[in-house]
């Protein structure tokens, strides 16, 4: 049995562990936190959720062992026709896709019935692409023309793409790029002052939308700041029903399937799965989730320090970064740190497109570990500078 682990399943074995703990968790808390669902849609039947996460779990992971297979030098030359496709999904969407709390968020396939989250499919494409550049580019990073620009138009048009529906997510992915062009030795004088005439275009872009009522989006966003500022207010009950199930639930918790919170929180199942999680399993199994990811985000550390090519190294912190980020704001809005941003808890909560391009990031970063070893250099790719 050792053997054939070892054969088919390469790369960083305790990064292969966190997967598998955060698909138990995950099927456990979507199973718990999905009866009243199950009553409301579907009969009672609540075996439904529970075989249709399953379901998505084992694609999930088939997709992280396929990925693992395929050599991350592959993505590089992908990454700008990933990019192409991208973009005008995100148009598309934009203007023609489903709307969920006024957000336009999903594109329903035609004929399939199938929604799709394409700001999980344009989040990756920005990563890949950013990271390819960046290493192409080595030699000129301070060429405003040649590698400033390539690198800022299209992480510009992403994040306004998926602006207006999904802030939070446009203002992760836009950190995540920063970082990844501050690493890159991108030059900073170019980089601050880019950063500075985006905050203030932003700035004006809120301002005219608040006081014009042109984007009903920007007052959803005012409303959920100022709910969770004064405590109080519609949107703040889901931060109250989170609490009280995170306090219920002691040190070791109420027991898989014990919650009672999960009949008076929304979205107990994607939003606040963590809650249920802090409630069921307790202090310890919250504290459990959230160190999967701090080792994650070590074990990602460790791969970076290990990289002897730059396009790896570079893929690896910004992938690691979209799935760590995203957990961290998820946990931080279950425990009311911050308002309410409608992120989900990467390879835990209930959902199709998170989970399975959760799945292909982390298959990526196996496919780096497991090829740190044996990679020939690709055309025009360079060795990183120093220590680096």
């Amino acid at each position: 049995m050792g053997n054939f682990f070892s054969r088919y399943f390469k790369g960083d074995r305790v990064i292969w562990l966190i997967v598998v703990l955060l698909s138990l968790f995950s099927l456990l808390a979507v199973y718990s936190s999905t009866g009243s669902l199950a009553y409301r849609f579907q009969g009672g039947n609540t075996a439904y959720y529970f075989i249709r996460q399953l379901s998505f779990l084992i694609a999930g992971l088939a997709i992280v062992f396929l990925t693992h297979l395929v050599h991350y030098r592959v993505y590089s030359p992908l990454s700008p026709i990933f990019l192409y496709f991208a973009i005008p999904l995100l148009i598309v969407t934009l203007f023609f896709g489903t709307s969920i709390n006024q957000a336009a968020r999903w594109l329903e396939l035609p004929g399939l019935g199938v929604t799709i989250q394409t700001s999980d499919f344009a989040k990756l494409a920005l990563i890949i692409y950013v990271a390819r550049v960046l290493s192409l580019r080595q030699n000129d990073m301070n060429d405003f023309k040649k590698t400033f620009l390539p690198l800022v138009i299209p992480i510009v048009v992403v994040c306004v793409l998926i602006l207006p529906a999904n802030f939070s997510t446009a203002f992760m992915l836009a950190i995540i790029c920063w970082i990844m062009l501050f690493i890159g030795r991108t030059s900073m004088k170019q980089l601050f002052g880019f950063s500075f005439i985006a905050i203030v275009i932003v700035g004006i872009f809120v301002f005219i939308a608040l006081n014009t009522n042109t984007l009903n989006r920007v007052q959803t966003w005012k409303n959920r700041i100022e709910n969770f500022a004064k405590s109080e207010g519609g949107e703040n009950y889901q931060s109250q029903q989170s609490k009280i199930a995170i306090a219920t639930g002691g040190l070791i918790g109420k027991g898989p399937g014990n919650s009672t919170q999960r009949n008076f929180l929304p979205h107990p199942y994607s939003d606040f799965i963590y809650a249920i999680i802090v409630e069921e399993y307790g202090i310890i199994g919250g504290f459990v989730v959230l160190f999967l990811y701090l080792i994650l985000l070590y074990r990602a550390g460790l791969i970076v320090k290990k990289a002897k090519r730059t396009f790896p190294a570079f893929l690896a912190v910004g992938l690691t970064l979209s799935i760590v980020m995203q957990a961290m704001v998820n946990m931080a809005v279950a425990v009311n740190l911050i308002p309410v941003t409608g992120q989900t808890l990467p390879l835990v909560s209930m959902g199709g497109t998170s989970l399975l391009f959760s799945g292909v990031s982390f298959g990526i970063l196996l496919s780096i570990s497991r090829s740190q070893n044996k990679e020939e250099l690709f055309d025009g790719e360079e060795e990183p500078k120093g220590d680096n």
